[in-house]
């Protein structure tokens, strides 16, 4: 394979060891892009939001104060038309809130009133004349001075005409303390003045509603020199508010989705809350606006809400970004797995190439050593051999041997021979079952080929040997081979002739023994020991049992 091909794939190589690294990695930019998208939409949002929140507590805070002029220009009106007038009759009450207010209640109002000013000794005589012109034989004033010269602003006319407001009738509101600073401030400067949080005498027995009231000062006027001047205090012509309905009146006119809104008399604290309209959600920015009703000041906090998690344009973006992300996920992931598989075909390619090429050097080398061998053999046969009969005979025999081996382990595909399988396979002929002349023992060790092919040489040169004057020359002749491993990764084989003729060592060396003792002993690096006792030929042959890693060619390399 072309070496700079080899070199790029090699280069490569990190993106086919981490194969879901480039799908995961653009995943996380894509994601990490629509993030960005999203983020920056959502600061977008925030900051829309927020000059949303500041117009909503802007437009809150004059709404307000818009309904609350609105009130006391109604007050005001009230208080120049009774200013002539010598008492205050539920009637005008009445028609003053038909011509003047008939939205009061949307305002949170609870009526307009008339508080007489007097003084304590009066008492008896005022409520004999409230009790005989409302035709109200209840009518008490409450709480009852201490002091006969003690000054009260007791109410005695509240229109509409409610069951609520009929109960409020005759209280003296000058004896409660922030009902009277509110008054003394209106007296002091001759306009509309509000009271603190207060409790509503309408609601004096319906749990804690707070409230406020404005009072304008009503005085008679006096002529003088044709001009009209201001005279003495009659009383106070005020409205009753209800804090929660006011501001709840407010909120109508506003848009106020997606805020929190708290309203306090004066400073942010729990005691001074007058009002408040809250809903569910994570509280957001917080903005504060002053409002002044009548000579008071409130405190208006308006707070944004999150009711959601993301704008509906961020919830697109990242809906449209996950949707992105996971296509460019799937892409990568296909082309990823279509890069991994031609990696895998190219490795294949690569891998075989490698096999052939070294398939090709290991049948070199073994052909060579095969020819060797044949050549080693047919010289000393020639040199060994009588006539052309006893050569021919020889050289056929032992080329048939090879051949047999060679046999066994192309069977196994060159990777080994197990060594019963040769001696069986050079024993053949001597193993009739029902009349067997050779005796096998030995565990299953596998062989590399080189080792083999020697031993297989080596045993049909015994075989041979003792067919023509051992132990297999003679029908009670037997043959023992047995074979073991030892502990420094070598297997012992031993041939053992009996029952054969004598023998005596041989006068001279033929080829069988050369061929042993020379070329078997070179190839199997260990030397061969050979015993010509009198009952039989006693051989000892060394071959070693090596890892299989060391010989195999394709063994290892395609799995």
């Amino acid at each position: 394979m072309d070496k700079a091909l080899l070199a790029r794939v090699e280069k490569q190589a990190w993106f086919h060891r981490f194969p879901r690294a480039l799908p995961f990695t653009l995943f996380g930019i894509a994601l990490l892009a629509t993030g960005l998208f999203v983020n920056n939409f959502e600061r977008l949002d925030r900051a829309a939001n927020s000059a949303q929140l500041y117009q909503q507590a802007n437009d809150l805070a004059n709404e307000l104060e818009y309904k609350a002029a609105e009130n006391t220009v109604y007050l005001n009106a009230a208080a120049s038309l009774f200013s002539g007038s010598e008492e205050v009759s539920k009637r005008q009450l009445s028609d003053l809130i038909a011509d003047l207010g008939e939205r009061a209640a949307e305002r949170g109002v609870l009526g307009v009133g008339w508080a007489r000013w007097m003084k304590a000794g009066d008492i008896e005589a005022f409520q004999a004349e409230q009790r005989e012109a409302t035709n109200a034989p209840d009518f008490t004033i409450r709480p009852v001075p201490i002091s006969p010269f003690a000054e009260m602003a007791v109410i005695a006319v509240l229109a509409p005409d409610t069951e609520s407001n009929h109960a409020a009738l005759g209280y003296d509101m000058y004896s409660e303390a922030k009902r009277r600073t509110a008054m003394d401030a209106a007296i002091s400067t001759g306009r509309a003045s509000a009271t603190a949080k207060v409790q509503l005498v309408q609601d004096f027995n319906r749990g804690a509603r707070p409230g406020f009231l404005i009072y304008v000062p009503v005085f008679a006027r006096q002529s003088t020199d044709r001009r009209w001047v201001k005279g003495p205090l009659k009383g106070f012509v005020y409205s009753p508010i209800r804090a929660q309905e006011f501001l709840s009146a407010a909120l109508r006119r506003v848009p106020h989705e997606d805020i929190n809104v708290q309203l306090y008399d004066g400073p942010v604290q729990a005691s001074n809350k007058l009002a408040e309209s809250v809903i569910e959600g994570s509280q957001g920015e917080t903005t504060r606006r002053t409002v002044v009703v009548g000579d008071r000041t409130w405190t208006l906090v308006v707070t944004s809400v999150n009711t959601r998690l993301l704008s509906p344009v961020s919830r697109l973006s990242l809906l449209a970004g996950i949707l992105v992300s996971l296509l460019v996920l799937a892409l990568s992931w296909l082309a990823t797995m279509r890069a991994a598989e031609d990696r895998k075909v190219l490795e294949w390619l690569t891998q075989q190439n490698a096999i052939r090429l070294s398939l090709t050097r290991e049948l070199n080398h073994r052909v060579k050593n095969t020819l060797a061998n044949v050549l080693s053999i047919v010289s000393l046969t020639r040199r060994r051999s009588r006539s052309i009969d006893d050569f021919a005979e020889g050289l056929t025999g032992r080329i048939r041997a090879l051949s047999a081996t060679h046999d066994l382990l192309s069977q196994r595909d060159w990777s080994d021979a197990l060594l019963s399988e040769v001696v069986t396979s050079e024993l053949a002929p001597y193993l009739d079952p029902t009349d067997p002349h050779a005796d096998l023992e030995g565990p299953d060790v596998a062989l590399a080929p080189n080792d083999a092919l020697s031993l297989g040489l080596a045993l049909h040169e015994l075989a041979t040997n003792a067919a023509k004057y051992g132990a297999l020359s003679t029908p009670n002749g037997r043959v023992s081979i047995k074979w073991r491993l030892s502990g420094d990764a070598v297997c012992e084989v031993e041939w053992k002739e009996s029952g054969g003729p004598p023998v005596k060592a041989p006068e001279r060396r033929g080829f069988g023994l050369d061929l042993i003792e020379k070329i078997v002993s070179h190839e199997l690096k260990a030397a061969v020991e050979m015993d010509f006792a009198p009952d039989g030929v006693h051989c000892r042959l060394k071959v070693p049992v090596r890892d299989p890693g060391t010989f195999a060619i394709r063994q290892g390399r395609e799995g």
